[in-house]
C-alpha cells in the first residue's frame, strides 16, 4: 500500500473538481486501462517500440509499482518516439512519458516541433542513460578528427532521435564525411562490405553493452575512436548537448582508448504539470519501495537501488512536478537547491 501523505484529502477533491470540469480527465478517471478496481488511479507510461530495451524495462518497473501498491495500476504503452511521447501528453492519452535532454531543449525552448505546447512540461525521475562513442574497423582511423571527406560514416541512422545531437557533435571533430544510414546491428556486415567506415555504440548506464554492440565485435576487429581535447571541450562548452566520459575499456573483443568522451543522452519521464500530486507522490513512494527487487522485474533497473541515481542528468531548466520535488526533498534526501520545484496545479 502507498505511503499516505498530507495532500491526500486536498488533491482528491481536486481531482473529483477535474473530472466534473472534463479536464484532465486521463488523469482522474480510475481504471480505465482495464486494471478492474475502480479505486486505482491509472498511470500510462510511454517509452519508444516494443522491441526496445526501454520498453521491456518499463514492463518491469510497471509489473514492480503494481505489485507493491493497490492504490496505482501502471501501465506500459509503446511508442515511436520522443515526439509522438509528447504528443502524448499534449492530448493527455499518457500520464509520464520518457524523453531526452536534446529533446527537453527544444522543449523548452518552444522549438518545433513543440511550439504549441497546451502544457507545462514537469520532470518526475531519471530512467537511464545512453554515452555515444564512434566504432570503426579501418586500421588507419584513431580519433574522431582523422574522419575525412571521404569516410562514410553512420552516426545512428537518419531519423533517429540521436542523429541530430551526433551530427553536431561530429561536426567538431572534422570538417565533413560522407553521410551513411546503417542500422545499429547491421553496422559489422556494413563494415565488412567496405560500405561503412565509422559507426556508433554505446554502453547503457555507462555499463551495460547492448546485444547488437557485441555483435558488431564479433563480425569486425572493432575499435572505438579516441576523442581529442579540443573536440571533447568544444561539446563540454555547447549547451545543446551533455558530454560525459564512459570507459569503452569493458568492452569485449574490442580495441579501445579506454576513458573517452561521449555525447550522452539522458532518458528521463516527464508529465503534465497538472498531474495529480498524490498520483505521482504515490507512484515514486511504490517504487522506491520496491528498489531492491527492482533488477529482478529487469536488469537495466538496477540503478535505481541508488537514491542518487533518481535525480541524476536532470534537465536544466525543466522544473520537477511538486510530488516529486517533495519527495526527493522529504523522502530520499536527494534534492539539490539548484533544482526548481514546479507551481503545484
Amino acid at each position: 500500500m502507498a505511503k499516505e501523505h498530507k495532500h491526500t484529502d486536498r488533491h482528491s477533491t481536486r481531482r473529483s473538481v477535474l473530472a466534473a470540469a472534463g479536464v484532465g480527465a486521463a488523469t482522474a478517471l480510475a481504471g480505465c486501462s482495464g486494471s478492474g478496481n475502480s479505486d486505482e488511479q491509472t498511470v500510462r507510461m510511454r517509452t519508444s517500440t516494443s522491441n526496445t530495451t526501454a520498453y521491456g524495462a518499463n514492463q518491469g518497473l510497471a509489473s514492480a509499482v503494481n505489485d507493491q501498491t493497490d492504490d496505482l495500476f501502471v501501465e506500459a504503452q509503446t511508442s515511436q518516439g520522443t515526439e509522438a511521447n509528447i504528443g502524448a501528453l499534449q492530448s493527455e492519452d499518457a500520464e509520464m512519458v520518457y524523453i531526452q535532454n536534446w529533446s527537453a531543449y527544444d522543449v523548452q525552448q518552444g522549438n518545433d516541433p513543440y511550439g504549441q505546447l497546451n502544457f507545462d512540461m514537469v520532470q518526475i525521475f531519471h530512467y537511464y542513460d545512453l554515452p555515444w562513442f564512434f566504432i570503426t574497423n579501418d586500421s588507419d582511423l584513431e580519433t574522431l578528427s582523422d574522419i575525412g571527406s571521404g569516410t562514410n560514416v553512420s552516426p545512428t541512422p537518419e531519423g533517429s532521435g540521436t542523429a541530430p545531437a551526433l551530427e553536431k557533435a561530429l561536426g567538431y571533430a572534422t570538417d565533413g564525411y560522407k553521410r551513411a544510414s546503417v542500422s545499429y546491428g547491421s553496422q559489422g556486415g556494413a563494415m565488412n562490405e567496405n560500405q561503412l567506415d565509422v559507426g556508433v555504440g554505446t554502453l547503457m548506464n555507462f555499463s551495460i553493452t547492448p546485444s547488437w554492440l557485441q555483435q558488431i565485435a564479433s563480425e569486425v576487429d572493432m575499435k572505438v575512436l579516441d576523442v581529442e581535447d579540443s573536440t571533447a571541450q568544444s561539446w563540454e562548452d555547447d549547451e545543446r548537448l551533455l558530454s560525459q566520459t564512459v570507459d569503452t575499456g569493458q568492452i569485449e573483443n574490442a580495441t579501445t582508448p579506454g576513458e573517452v568522451s561521449a555525447p550522452t543522452f539522458a532518458y528521463n519521464f516527464v508529465a503534465r504539470n497538472d498531474l495529480d500530486y498524490d498520483t505521482v507522490y504515490d507512484f515514486l513512494t511504490a517504487m522506491h519501495e520496491k528498489k531492491a527487487e527492482l533488477a529482478d522485474y529487469h536488469g537495466l533497473l538496477g540503478t535505481f537501488e541508488s537514491n542518487d541515481f533518481w535525480v541524476k542528468n536532470m534537465y536544466d531548466g525543466v522544473p520537477f512536478h511538486p510530488a516529486a520535488a517533495d519527495f526527493y526533498k522529504d523522502e530520499l534526501g536527494v534534492w539539490n537547491e539548484d533544482f526548481e520545484r514546479a507551481d503545484e496545479k
